[in-house]
């Protein structure tokens, strides 16, 4: 059983690390560079040219270790799934922005759509083969189950799809999207070694593919994983709760991704409300705190603990 918990973790990482000095060269030459928000951090107009699309790396590290346990963990093919597709969105659209050099990317409904889309074939997935169907285990309750019923479905496209934007409003500093979403696979691999769920390769796959790629991703970056890394990321976190029946969980290990998201949301109504006025510095939060004098690595530093605190306190709600 631990070579089935340790040797995915050890595969991934070395296969992430050694990836990333052959991938990143390679970007950098293609000039698959970063474009940067003229009006943020002045800080990080230094970052400008720093290669994106990073994500391929480690995505490619977690295909390659999830393929030796596949046969025999295969409630790990959804999960590898909605990875896949939501990074395949998050590519098409760096792909627009960094390499076509066309700043919008995918239009907001061509996202959407593929977004909808990749949800869709996941829920179809969820109520044909899952075991357990729409329900979900409450928090601090010792693990009784609520069959939610006709709320299911309209409250899973909202997790599914808060939870992934929110990881991609996550990834706008140097290992931050990366770190934070260690520390939630981390959670997922101690839940799927106590409940035996069958998901412990894929999330061993993922926490050695974050911290290969975290070597080259803490600050200053050498690389930045784009929409293709923290698109798949925030799908392999929401897929991974609904796996184990845990959506309700990502309120408490998933906190930073939705205090970055509703941070954008609370900043856009407040200024169209306002006439123009801002509620916070700058959005998503994490920002906010830069233009407050907090360095990058604080900031960094800061959730990730939140995120380990909060992580326990789920723990501890099984």
């Amino acid at each position: 059983m631990e070579s089935k918990i340790l040797l995915p973790i050890i595969l991934s990482f070395t296969i992430c690390a050694a990836l990333c000095p052959i991938i990143i060269p390679f970007l950098r030459r293609l000039k698959f560079g970063q474009p940067i928000r003229e009006d943020g951090p002045r800080e990080h107009l230094k970052k400008s040219g720093t290669p994106a699309m990073g994500g391929i790396i480690f995505l490619i590290s977690i295909v390659i270790t999830s393929l030796f346990w596949i046969s025999e963990y295969q409630d790990s093919i959804p999960v590898l799934f909605v990875t896949l597709g939501f990074g395949f969105i998050g590519f098409l659209d760096d792909y627009i922005k960094v390499v076509l050099k066309n700043q919008k990317g995918l239009l907001p409904k061509q996202k959407m759509f593929g977004q909808v889309l990749v949800s869709v074939v996941f829920a179809v997935y969820l109520f044909q083969f899952s075991k357990g169907g729409r329900e979900v285990i409450l928090p601090f309750t010792g693990g009784i189950c609520w069959d939610m019923g006709k709320l299911w479905l309209p409250a899973y496209f909202f997790i599914v799809l808060g939870t992934v934007n929110g990881a991609n409003f996550t990834d706008g500093l140097d290992g931050l999207c990366s770190s934070v979403t260690l520390l939630i696979a981390v959670f997922f691999l101690m839940v799927s070694i106590g409940t035996k769920a069958g998901l412990t390769p894929i999330a061993g796959a993922v926490i050695g593919s974050l911290m290969g790629f975290l070597l080259f991703n803490v600050y200053p970056a050498r690389v930045f994983m784009g929409d293709t890394g923290s698109l798949a990321l925030g799908g392999f976190v929401v897929s991974m709760a609904y796996m184990l029946h845990m959506p309700l969980f990502l309120v408490l290990v998933a906190f930073i991704y939705m205090i970055e998201i509703l941070s954008v949301m609370i900043q856009v109504m407040y200024f169209k409300k306002t006439g123009g006025k801002r509620i916070f510095k700058m959005a998503p939060i994490h920002h906010h705190f830069e233009l407050c004098g907090w360095s990058e690595t604080r900031v960094v530093a800061v959730f990730s603990i939140v995120t380990a605190i909060f992580c326990m306190v789920a723990y501890l709600a099984l």
